[in-house]
């Protein structure tokens, strides 16, 4: 029989977030791969757990990913853990869990704290419906079309930042969404906590003279519906309504689909686009 991959999600500042089933799991398995073994040898030392540790890591996670499944493989029970919260999320660990499918490992998850869910419920932003973004790339081509996609995301959108990192992110932002409410929050669940409900613009300026510390999550508000509807009609006002069948039929859309899709974007009915068109032909 293989073994099981556990993903253990860890505390994010509080240890008394430590589940007991976590704990319970840590210590039964055969090995621990962590992201940083020096720093989860200080978490478990806390909690008597003397499991065996293996790193696994952004730098490794492909190569040592075929170790660990060559290790369940032979039946032995493995937990991943990270650095703080829930593995594979903005991690390696997806890596990991994508190649354990594929040797058909079972993988099994212990939810816990992640700083992502805890700052949206926190931010007094829509929970509704949500978008994580993780820490933006470093590529600038790559972080370029990130924030363009994010123009028009409704949305609220997560994104982690470094203290080092936090003005130069916030100007990017500005710059490609423009100002709109913000809430900062950083060391989530320690003793010096803040949830700051704010604006991209007034963080920005606060920043400027403040220095950042701490990690953090910012939650921002997506584009609402109602402006997203504006400045979409006012740019079909822009093209003719032949351009605007183009726009859809390049897109592999069916010709009467393409006719519906128009009409909806334009406020008229499918009728009167059949009619200009037919009006119009040749």
């Amino acid at each position: 029989m293989a073994g099981t991959l556990y993903l253990c999600a860890t505390p994010i500042g509080n240890l008394g977030d430590m589940t007991p089933r976590v704990q319970e799991t840590l210590r039964a398995v055969d090995l621990i791969a962590a992201e940083d073994t020096r720093n989860s040898l200080k978490l478990l030392n806390h909690f008597d757990i003397k499991t065996p540790m293996t790193s696994y890591h952004e730098h490794n996670k492909v190569e040592k990913a075929a170790y660990l499944i060559a290790q369940m493989q032979q039946g032995k029970d493995v937990a991943l853990i990270t650095d703080a919260g829930t593995p594979a999320i903005s991690d390696p660990g997806e890596v990991l869990v994508a190649m354990c499918h594929d040797a058909g490992i079972s993988v099994t998850s212990l939810p816990g704290a992640a700083a992502c869910i805890t700052a949206l419920t926190l931010s007094g932003l829509s929970t509704r419906r949500f978008c994580f973004e993780g820490f933006l790339p470093a590529d600038k081509r790559e972080k370029r079309d990130i924030l363009e996609a994010l123009k028009t995301e409704t949305r609220t959108i997560i994104l982690y930042e470094a203290p080092h990192h936090l003005v130069r992110t916030l100007e990017e932002v500005y710059e490609a969404l423009g100002d709109r409410r913000l809430t900062l929050c950083r060391e989530l669940t320690k003793r010096f906590e803040t949830i700051l409900p704010t604006t991209v613009g007034a963080a920005l300026e606060m920043y400027r003279t403040e220095e950042p510390r701490g990690e953090y999550v910012l939650v921002l508000e997506g584009k609402s519906l109602r402006a997203l509807r504006r400045e979409q009609e006012a740019d079909w006002e822009n093209i003719s309504l032949e351009a605007h069948m183009r726009l859809y039929e390049e897109q592999g859309t069916a010709h009467k689909e393409a006719m519906k899709l128009v009409a909806r974007d334009r406020g008229i009915s499918r009728r009167e686009v059949y009619q200009y068109l037919l009006n119009h032909q040749g």
